[in-house]
């Protein structure tokens, strides 16, 4: 499962500006760098907009059946009871940098691109019944690609940089295809503090490197529900 999120831009506009995305002077103001993003706290989406992209704030935990939903499996959520019409007209891309998955010993890597660029995680959105109320989410998960596995035997969706438009936007017939792992190049792994594993820490320190004893690995821990 995806249970924590990075986004450590100073800036929202540079965000924006590197996912050619339009975005508020408000939501600027809202925001700031993220070492260790939980759910129920406010991320940042990417939806398709009538033009172009748009940058949105959101609160992370899709409410269905009276749980707040994190995540989702992604593997049956075109044909899911409930999830449907949201994978049909409610995609998005949830913007970070990087997420934490843990070993059995409840230690933490961070996923992340070489580069330091971007990472956009498949989700689906929901517009709040309050007036003015932030949308929801949930991030999309599906099986892991040789480096999540070492670790957990779940990984979030990741969008490849080429496809993002087709997620915002193209009919789920032509997208359902893109929920699989992600390819093996596309992410590094660094072993990081136990910091992360408290959601009161959030701060560069959460990202420090750290070396792991050597041994035999050990069988990923199955945490997610299956919620159909």
């Amino acid at each position: 499962m995806c249970a924590r999120t990075t986004l450590t831009r100073k800036h929202l506009r540079e965000i924006a500006e590197e996912l050619d995305a339009e975005l508020s002077d408000e939501d600027e103001r809202l925001y700031r760098p993220r070492y260790n993003a939980a759910p129920s706290e406010t991320l940042w989406l990417l939806r398709a907009g009538a033009d172009r992209r748009v940058i949105t704030p959101a609160v992370w935990g899709y409410l269905a059946g009276g749980r707040s939903l994190i995540n989702v499996r992604g593997e049956q959520v075109g044909s899911g009871r409930g999830f449907r019409e949201a994978f049909a007209t409610r995609r998005c891309g949830v913007v970070c940098d990087g997420f934490f998955e843990w070993n059995r010993r409840h230690e933490p890597t961070w996923f992340h691109r070489a580069d330091g660029g971007l990472v956009l995680l498949g989700g689906l959105y929901q517009n709040t019944a309050a007036p003015g109320g932030p949308p929801r989410f949930t991030i999309l998960t599906t099986r892991p690609n040789g480096l999540v596995a070492a670790v957990h035997d779940r990984m979030p969706l990741v969008v490849p940089p080429e496809r993002i438009d087709d997620w915002l936007a193209d009919e789920p017939a032509r997208v359902v295809s893109l929920v699989v792992p992600a390819a093996e190049a596309a992410l590094v792994a660094t072993p990081v503090s136990t910091r992360v594993n408290s959601v009161r820490n959030d701060d560069p320190a959460c990202l420090a490197p750290v070396e792991r004893a050597a041994g035999a690995p050990e069988a990923p821990e199955d945490r997610q529900v299956d919620l159909f």
